[in-house]
């Protein structure tokens, strides 16, 4: 059959051209350019201070003892032993009252003593955990009021805050995690509630002011990163800062997110992203400034709103408070107080570990004294108003710290983290995608700030701390059907350097 005359003839369907070797050419190099590892800096010197360690193992397994032994010994005699343990911590808080103390002082070293040996006691004995808390509580409060008189940058204040501060709030959380399951107990425990004259709101079921501090544990593996990642290991990653309208009541709260910089979001966004813990702080009232000035602590956190609102504040990845252009979540705080002249962080933070700082270095921090989430609760300016914690929460809060912990330990010591060199090309246009959106008021997959290789890093570190996290929770799972308890940190720190290369 012939084609109409009108028609042409179809001949065979041309060959494709093939791509000229030019072009071939310039994606393999626009492929290598792009796989060309990022210069890292010198090795960061760290900070130079030392780095503070327990070093107490034989301690902590004879507390693990003395619980057991307390579970099989007769209740009326472990009531009896509890109640000897608290009227000797009520006896040495007398003597904590009679005098200022030095960070020094052997008294100190004694209610530290006593408020470990009794946490096992009430562990087995539940009926004894209120006074217990409130007898802790009213130590933090002792501690504090001596605090203000030492120079909180010194090593023997510092090493003497944390030991107490942390270290009975360590003591209090084991025997909340070793209560029998359906035992009744708070998520919310007050502390105290110093008047302020600034608007306020209801969180949580406390009354908090208008520049209150909000300071919280995240979930994220990158939260345990920031806690743990100091000279003192902490409990807390973020800070933000609490802004009531005087007019409406709106509260809301201003706070420095990696991913996007400097927010403002309301009180029921805030609670929703996840966290693992909540710390209200306010600054004491006796302090001249608010002497002077009741609504100071207001101004701040006015002034914090207002820069939000005006002008867009990155996250400041280098950590350097001393600049206020970029903000990490501390320096959202520092730098609202800093405008009324009131300077927080009467301690600094210190990073000084080779491991640590070169981690921390890999992803952008430049700066080793700072201001860590951790360390706020430090200040002698500041009142612990009330601490709000979930038991589930609040043990897979040890998991993450005690995975980050051997994570810190089996790293070579000053080596960077590591990533995936394969993923750089791709991890670069990302981040040049990323930048686009951000030149139009959008956020991207890679952070504004974190370059290509350091969002590599991130993502392997959250991948391996997830991954030994899961392992860590089935060993621990595996540890209470056989022992019928749920394993204290130290057990969850051995259960991490076990499970390192166990694929379970």
């Amino acid at each position: 059959m012939t084609p109409p005359d009108n028609v042409p003839a179809q001949g065979p369907p041309p060959r494709p051209r093939a791509l000229p070797w030019r072009w071939a050419t310039a994606v393999l190099a626009l492929v290598a350019v792009l796989s060309l590892p990022e210069p890292l800096p010198p090795p960061p010197a760290g900070a130079g201070r030392p780095v503070f360690a327990w070093r107490q193992d034989e301690v902590w397994r004879a507390l693990e003892q003395k619980m057991l032994g307390a579970h099989q010994a007769k209740p009326s005699e472990v009531d009896r032993l509890v109640a000897d343990g608290l009227a000797q911590l009520s006896h040495q808080l007398q003597e904590l009252r009679q005098f200022p103390r030095a960070p020094d002082d052997p008294l100190l070293g004694a209610l530290e003593r006593t408020v470990f040996e009794l946490a096992p006691l009430v562990a087995a004995r539940p009926g004894n955990l209120a006074p217990y808390l409130e007898s802790v509580a009213a130590l933090r409060r002792e501690v504090k009021q001596h605090s203000r008189n030492w120079d909180l940058n010194s090593l023997p204040a510092r090493q003497r805050l944390y030991r107490l501060l942390y270290g009975s709030r360590l003591a209090v959380e084991e025997v909340l995690l070793q209560l029998p399951e359906g035992t009744p107990w708070t998520e919310l425990q007050r502390h105290e509630d110093p008047p302020s004259a600034t608007p306020s709101v209801t969180l949580l079921g406390v009354t908090v002011h208008s520049g209150d501090l909000l300071v919280s544990r995240g979930g994220a593996p990158t939260s345990a990163l920031i806690s743990r990642g100091n000279d003192y290991p902490g409990a807390f990653s973020h800070v933000a800062l609490l802004h009531v309208d005087p007019v409406t009541r709106v509260p809301s709260v201003i706070e420095s997110h990696i991913e996007q910089g400097v927010a403002i979001s309301s009180l029921e966004a805030y609670l929703r992203d996840p966290k693992l813990r909540i710390l209200i702080l306010r600054l004491r009232p006796d302090l001249p400034a608010l002497v002077s000035d009741p609504q100071l602590p207001h101004r701040a956190a006015s002034a914090a709103l207002t820069e939000a609102r005006t002008r867009h504040i990155p996250y400041d990845f280098a950590m350097n408070h001393r600049d206020p252009a970029a903000q990490f979540c501390s320096e959202v705080a520092s730098a609202a107080y800093d405008t009324v002249g009131l300077r927080l962080w009467m301690g600094m933070s210190f990073l000084s570990d080779p491991t640590v700082t070169s981690w921390l270095g890999s992803i952008g921090v430049r700066h080793f004294e700072t201001q860590e989430p951790a360390d706020l609760e430090y200040d002698s300016q500041l009142t612990l108003v009330a601490e709000w914690r979930q038991r589930s929460t609040l043990f897979k809060g040890h998991v993450d710290d005690a995975v980050t912990d051997v994570l810190f330990e089996e790293s070579p010591r000053g080596a960077p983290l590591p990533y995936s060199v394969p993923l750089l090309p791709f991890a670069r246009l990302s981040k040049a995608w990323s930048w686009g959106l951000n030149q139009v008021g959008r956020l991207g997959p890679i952070p504004e700030g974190m370059s290509a290789t350091a969002a590599l890093r991130v993502s392997r570190y959250r991948s391996e701390h997830a991954t030994r996290v899961d392992r860590v929770l089935r060993a621990a799972e595996d540890f209470r059907r056989t022992r019928g308890y749920l394993p204290p940190y130290w057990e969850l720190v051995r259960l991490a350097r076990e499970t390192r290369n166990r694929g379970q």
